[in-house]
Formats: structure tokens, sequence, C-alpha cells
């Protein structure tokens, strides 16, 4: 039990995920609407969940949602939306994360990653409609919120879908070579005690 403390809040991990929040949230930064010519442009696609699923697949669920926590947290200066994006970023940026981190902790494969990422796109599709309508959508003060979320669903639901999609398949082509990486680093940190 004590190893497994140990491990859990070693200087190596802390500063890993401290690594993986900064490129999130530099990655984050670099976004594209989706839909620019429509009331919807400000779905924007960025691929900072990439690191997030990422250290879900290498370290754990619970890192992954403190690595989400800790990008939102950096957000708060120049979000401007008052931390409101913020919350609902972290609420549907879990909802992805947590289904595939839990289940490659349980079941390693690619047919069980592939099939996690897949239903965890589609959960966090119905996560993402449900903060919009209930969280985003009333507290940005949006005069019709239930108007306004009947005209986007299916914009929200097509962007969650796109990003999901595009965020696993970057996440299937680098996790083994990062993963091998890291490995890499516990093998050269044991040569040197």
């Amino acid at each position: 039990m004590a190893q497994n403390s140990k491990k859990a809040f070693s200087a190596k991990r802390i500063v890993l995920l401290a690594v993986f929040s900064a490129l999130a949230y530099v990655v984050s930064i670099f976004e594209f609407p989706i839909f620019p010519a429509t009331p919807f442009s400000f779905l924007e696609l960025d691929f900072g969940n990439v690191f997030i699923m990422l250290v879900g697949f290498l370290f754990g669920p619970i890192d992954a949602v403190i690595v989400c926590i800790v990008k939102e947290f950096l957000f708060l200066p120049v979000g401007g939306t008052g931390g409101v994006g913020q919350l609902a970023n972290v609420i549907m940026t879990s909802s992805y994360v947590l289904l595939p981190s839990i289940v490659y902790r349980m079941k390693k494969g690619l047919k069980s990653v592939i099939l996690s990422l897949a239903v965890a796109g589609i959960l966090a599709t119905g996560v993402a409609l449900l903060t919009n309508l209930y969280i985003l959508f009333p507290l940005y003060g949006i005069t019709d919120p239930l108007a306004f979320f009947k005209a986007g669903a299916g914009y929200i639901a097509i962007f969650n879908l796109i990003k999901t999609t595009a965020v696993s398949v970057l996440t299937l082509l680098l996790y083994k070579r990062l993963s091998n990486f890291i490995k890499g680093l516990d093998t050269k940190g044991a040569g040197t005690r």
C-alpha cells in the first residue's frame, strides 16, 4: 500500500502531469470553428483533449480529470466566460475520458480501446447537449435558451462527434510511442539510482 502511494505521488509523475496540463492548455489555444458561417461558430475544434486522453491511458482516470481541471484553471484569466465555459469543459471532457481510461485499466487491447473510445464519444455528445442546454446557454444570458438549443442541437451533436473522433484517432496514433518513451524514462531513472 505504501509502495503504491509513493508511486502515485512521485516527483516524476507530478512533473509529467504538469507537462501534459501545459501541453493541453497550449494546444487548446489553437482552435478553429467547424460551422463558421452559422450562429454556432463558437463550436471550435482544438486538440487539447488528446493530451488529457493520453494521461487517462498512461496514468489513469483520476489523473486525466486532474489534468483537465488544471488546463481549464489556466484558461480562467483568459477565457472570458467567467468560469462558465471552463466548468462546462470539465464536465464534457470528463464524460469523454473517464470510460476509455477505466476500461483500459481493466482490459488492454486495441479492440477494447477502440470500442470504449466510440462509446465515450457518443456519451460525451449526449453530455455536451445537456451541458449546453442546462449550463452554457442559460448562464451566457441567451434570451430563450430552449429555442436556441433546439436550433443548434444538430450542430452541437455533429461537432462533438467530429471532435471526439479526431481526438480518439490522434490518441491511438500517439499512445504507443508515448508509452514506450515514458517507460524508457523509468528505465533510465532506475539505472541512475
